[in-house]
């Protein structure tokens, strides 16, 4: 029987990296890296001095595959995002059956953690229900950005008694309405944190966490949020790409 070991790598910094994780790590014979494009090498960069750093007596290789596209602009979006989940799927199946042998364990490295705005499980439960590939599957939980942003900012995510959501900023931009204290916002590609109402409303906003790259910014959001714009776009134009999250609290 193939086994699959899905690793959470942590938030950018390989010192995220848990014991658990160095521990699958160094049972994996054929790690599985998902190419974004050259703007995103660093992304692949990272995974392989993961490897590097952890991985002790052990013969591992890589294989890597372009990864699928999710289609943009005036389109239907959980459409567009079904779509990508079953190019990724297909994907996934040539590799698990072309370049992985029964016994053999395969890999994927999972920025963060693989439970939390990530596909990779749930293409994974559609391989298997599809009958068309057989594996077992481990998942090794990392360490989220959302937990970075907080121990960056040195703020807990929660105030005492008081709730936390964890949202999109494609939700935040529709008008989410939530009666949580707390919101964490991920997958903030509009600058949604323009759309609070609330000019007081507080703001922790974090960049490439745990990397050299990493941005901090935190005030009220008639302070910082047109700095957090600014520099956002300045940073997604000199690296080719961004990667951020931002807690917003009630005044």
């Amino acid at each position: 029987m193939k086994k699959l070991m899905i690793i959470g790598i942590g938030a950018g910094n390989p010192d995220y990296v848990t014991m658990q994780a160095v521990k699958a790590l160094n049972i994996v014979d054929v790690f599985f890296l998902m190419d974004k494009g050259q703007s995103k090498n660093q992304l692949i960069d990272l995974r392989r001095e993961i490897c590097s750093r952890y991985i002790t007596d052990h013969d591992y290789r890589f294989v890597e595959a372009d990864c699928p596209e999710r289609e943009r602009g005036d389109v239907d979006y959980k459409a567009s995002v079904e779509d990508l989940n079953l190019a990724k799927q297909l994907t996934f199946e040539r590799l698990i059956n072309e370049e992985l042998s029964d016994g053999q364990c395969g890999g994927f490295l999972v920025w963060g953690d693989p439970a939390l705005y990530d596909s990779t499980l749930r293409i994974l439960q559609a391989i298997l229900a599809s009958g068309r590939c057989a594996f077992e599957f481990e998942v090794i939980p990392g360490i989220t950005s959302v937990q970075a942003l907080a121990a960056q900012h040195k703020v807990p995510l929660n105030r005492i008694g008081r709730s936390i959501e964890i949202t999109t900023g494609r939700r935040l931009a529709a008008g989410q309405v939530s009666d949580a204290d707390s919101l964490v916002v991920m997958l903030d590609a509009q600058d949604s944190y323009q759309h609070v109402a609330d000019p007081l409303t507080e703001i922790y906003w974090g960049a490439y966490l745990g990397t050299p790259d990493e941005i901090l910014i935190s005030g009220t959001l008639k302070d910082v949020a047109d700095e957090i714009e600014r520099v956002r776009k300045a940073a997604r134009l000199a690296n080719g790409w961004i990667m951020d999250t931002y807690l917003l609290r009630k005044p």
